[in-house]
């Protein structure tokens, strides 16, 4: 399978979820939003508690890293993906109540996860782990949102030129995982 690269912008509009496939590499610009565990929980805990959020995340993409420092002279440090299944137990939650629009990450996530994706369309994109420094320099600014007192856990804005991901989970639930392991099974 060998597909094209896509340019697409981030927040992520309904045409554009519609056309992603499960293995389409694409090339993001736009604003991502990230969030790790730490922030998912108190996005969560919020949510339970009928609080307003500290900011508005519909149809936010939600990255999960945890940046390290920026070096002089540049928006931020290396920013590799989290590993996706982190936040599994808090993603349904998120995407019914609060509409985003993406999530990028890294690893297999769950049912739960992939029914929500399936049912609210929202497409599940991974980029590459290990690559942190080389995904940093597609990050052009960098700006903390939201619990700052999370360090590198806390809710910023990220704005990126051309940020690489593959759409590991499109919103008709075709996995790019299996897909890709399918040729194997039959050993």
């Amino acid at each position: 399978m060998n597909r094209q690269k896509i340019h697409i912008t981030a927040p992520f509009s309904p045409e554009t979820v519609q056309k992603l496939r499960a293995g389409d590499r694409v090339l993001i610009t736009g604003t991502i939003l990230t969030a790790r565990d730490a922030a998912h929980k108190r996005l969560i805990e919020s949510l339970e508690k009928g609080e307003k959020l500290p900011l508005n995340l519909e149809n936010a993409v939600i990255y999960y890293t945890g940046p390290t420092p920026a070096r002089p002279n540049l928006p931020i440090g290396s920013a590799g993906p989290t590993t996706s299944g982190r936040m599994d137990k808090y993603t349904p939650a998120l995407i019914e109540q609060c509409h985003i629009s993406g999530m990028i990450g890294k690893g297999y996530r769950n049912k739960e996860v992939i029914d929500s994706i399936k049912k609210y369309a929202v497409p599940y994109l991974v980029t590459l782990g290990g690559a942190g420094a080389l995904i940093a320099k597609s990050i052009k600014k960098y700006t903390v949102l939201a619990y700052g007192d999370l360090g590198a856990e806390a809710i910023a804005a990220m704005e990126v030129e051309d940020f690489p991901a593959i759409v590991a989970i499109d919103i008709h639930g075709n996995n790019f995982y299996e897909q890709g392991q399918a040729p194997y099974q039959k050993i």
